[in-house]
């Protein structure tokens, strides 16, 4: 079964050779998401406004494949300060359901692309 490309104009598009998200199988790998809206602006605030735009985003690359947050079975969250945690957690907590919270891991970083202050990734298992 050949990979399906997802793309939505719902999240932003690309900034470079990738796709938002590849459907194998009955898996979807969304790619990073960085706090930017539809229109590839970058989304102004603290962290608290760009965890909930880059959750946003993800939101719509998972819509466009089908699936929802509770489909999600593993995110990667990449921050600038970790200091930054609890924030970044209460924010990311509003979207997940603690029965179907997926796993995860958070890693400090010495810079994301447009110097953001997060990008979260993450994978979804389920049928369309």
């Amino acid at each position: 079964m050949a990979n399906q490309i997802i793309l939505t104009d719902q999240a932003p598009a690309p900034i470079g050779p990738y796709s938002q998200a590849v459907r194998a199988g009955n898996t979807v790998y969304v790619s990073g998401q960085i706090p930017l809206d539809a229109g590839g602006q970058l989304v102004p605030g603290d962290v608290a406004a760009q965890t909930h735009q880059v959750l946003r985003n993800l939101t719509a690359v998972l819509a466009a494949a089908g699936l929802t947050l509770t489909d999600v079975v593993k995110c990667s969250i990449f921050v600038k300060d970790l200091g930054n945690f609890a924030t970044i957690n209460q924010v990311y907590g509003s979207y997940f359901e603690d029965a179907t919270a997926p796993a995860r891991e958070t890693v400090e970083v010495s810079r994301l692309p447009r110097d953001v202050e997060v990008e979260i990734s993450c994978i979804a298992v389920g049928e369309r």
